[in-house]
């Protein structure tokens, strides 16, 4: 999904530490600095294993005893040998001068403590004074930070920001160049599109950067990952919102991600190497509060153990939130007009409204008998919400009587997008498993028949997009790896453009609000594309408008 010019910060801030950060700092400073850990990439154990790292000149191995006898019997013959070109003392002051030398040098060397490593003093001052910070090193190791940091590097300094760089104070941009700060600050004239990829059982959701073909482009439009966040579960929908969780009047840069999992996780987009969401509403409780749970409700362990089969899914449910969805959230959409309001589709075959401020669930609604696909809530009327499922049929209701009946039109297949029409606000589409879209309106009444029916691609229609400055222009995009432009006014559809993207089979395509004219879409390949649809003769034919240049 495209997200609105001008929401996102300039320069995304670091992620904040956690206390669960910053207590896993502590424990490894203080271990680091005891020798508890090793640095494997400077260890380098002999073939033996048992060698302490002492040689001959001839690269014989000798152990610590050895070396220092070797290096007494070196004192005393240099001692003796020198003693030879002086004046010969008496015998007693001979011995006790060269016992002296040889003391006095090993003393120097300090044998005992040779194999004693700077980590281990500053243990020893540690633990002096417990409460002192770890004078050696500082040891980070997790949102993929640098560990090992040696707090008086003056490189390392320099590479924080600390010179006389004119970026060096920015939030951010610390140890970055003037070109690496000019390609991470997002101009006003940078357009920012959110999918969300897994590869290799890795989800991540990632902010890219489109930028128009100008001269400071070289002529030719430009696409690029601006940065990406780690996903604990594979995602299945995205929604942008610009409400905080918390707070309903300050206004953020978030979007909210349905996945496998049941709770429905909501990401500042401001924040990079961000580690946790801002909020989770619903989902699993902790392991903890779950235990708790558990004991408040009662039973013993052993009764549980008997029981186990039996209490599975009873157990399953009890670590739950209250108010949670049970299964994967398929659908999500967030209504602009009333901004701390969210819906949410799941496979559990309901649809829930959430306050995201309060991150409360505020309505569930059951009135599918299939998985719940896609909700959409109505431009117009806000309170309206239309939602698809995998019984084969599209609903309308009114949240503002969560327990009427709701209106009910049957589709050829299962649903996989819905659409209200800009012009016509009482009008919705539906695509289905099959390829079709088909066209209602809602005044006709609940089960009245399709304005229209159109056998759009082969396979499954996953997506559907209006371009809002151009009424009629509809997109389509299809698993058939095809994305189509049709014009759909006066419910006569007639197709004015296809193409292939090369980006795999196709799940999602939405036109840019501000840029009316761009056409985002991500596949199967895991890349974004974007088709700037007046290069279409027959789109800029039918739609002059669009030919327009935009405003920055």
């Amino acid at each position: 999904c495209w997200l609105p010019r001008g929401a996102a910060k300039p320069v995304p801030a670091p992620a904040p530490l956690t206390e669960d950060e910053l207590a896993v700092m502590r424990d490894q400073a203080a271990d680091l600095a005891a020798g508890v850990l090793e640095d494997d990439e400077d260890a380098e154990p002999s073939s033996s294993g048992s060698s302490s790292g002492w040689q001959t000149e001839e690269g014989e191995e000798m152990d610590v005893e050895s070396a220092v006898a070797k290096a007494r019997a070196a004192a005393e013959a240099i001692t003796a040998n020198s003693g030879k070109a002086t004046a010969k003392p008496s015998s007693k002051s001979k011995t006790q001068a060269a016992a002296g030398t040889l003391e006095a040098a090993l003393a120097e060397l300090d044998m005992d403590h040779y194999d004693d490593s700077d980590e281990e003093a500053a243990a020893a001052e540690l633990a002096d004074d417990p409460d002192a910070p770890c004078p050696a090193v500082i040891a980070r190791a997790l949102g993929g930070r640098s560990a090992g940091i040696i707090a008086d590097d003056p490189y390392m300094a320099a590479a924080a920001g600390d010179s006389d760089d004119e970026d060096g104070g920015v939030t951010g941009l610390e140890g970055m160049d003037s070109e690496e700060v000019d390609d991470y600050t997002l101009r006003d004239s940078d357009l920012l599109v959110l999918a969300a990829r897994n590869e290799d059982d890795v989800s991540t959701l990632e902010v890219w950067v489109y930028e128009e073909a100008s001269s400071s482009t070289g002529g030719e439009a430009n696409i690029y990952v601006h940065h990406d966040v780690l996903l604990p579960a594979f995602p299945l929908a995205l929604a942008w919102m610009d409400c905080n969780p918390g707070s309903s009047s300050t206004k953020g840069n978030m979007v909210a991600i349905g996945s496998m999992d049941p709770g429905i996780e909501i990401w500042d987009l401001d924040v990079a190497d961000a580690v946790e969401p801002a909020a989770v509403l619903g989902g699993r409780q902790p392991p903890a509060a779950a235990e708790a749970a558990q004991a408040a409700a009662g039973g013993s362990a052993k009764k549980k153990a008997k029981q186990k089969a039996k209490k599975k899914a009873a157990k399953a449910e009890q670590q739950l939130r209250p108010g949670s969805h049970s299964d994967a959230v398929l659908g999500l959409s967030w209504n602009r007009e009333y901004r701390n309001v969210l819906a949410s589709a799941s496979a559990d075959g309901t649809v829930k409204v959430w306050d995201v401020a309060a991150q409360v669930c505020e309505h569930t609604l059951s009135h599918h008998n299939g998985k719940v696909q896609a909700a959409a809530w109505n431009p117009a009327e806000s309170p309206v919400l239309l939602t698809g499922s995998f019984d084969r049929t599209a609903a309308l209701v009114d949240v503002r009587s969560p327990t009427a009946a709701a209106m009910v039109w049957g589709v050829s297949a299962d649903v996989e997008a819905l659409a209200w029409s800009p012009g016509s606000p009482t009008c919705f589409l539906v695509s289905s498993e099959d390829g079709i879209v088909a066209a209602f309106d809602a005044r006709a009444g609940a089960g009245s028949k399709p304005l229209f029916r159109l056998a759009a691609h082969d396979k499954p229609t996953c997506s559907l997009s209006f371009c809002a400055a151009a009424p009629g222009l509809l997109a389509t995009a299809s698993t058939d790896k095809v994305v189509k432009l049709w014009d759909v006014a006066e419910n006569k559809p007639k197709l004015l453009a296809s193409k292939e993207p090369k980006l795999g089979a196709i799940f999602s395509a939405g036109f840019c609000a501000d840029v009316p004219y761009l056409l985002a879409m991500a596949g199967s390949k895991g890349a974004v594309g974007v088709w700037d649809v007046r290069s279409s003769s027959e789109v800029a034919a039918k739609f002059p408008q669009l030919l327009q240049d935009v405003a920055l």
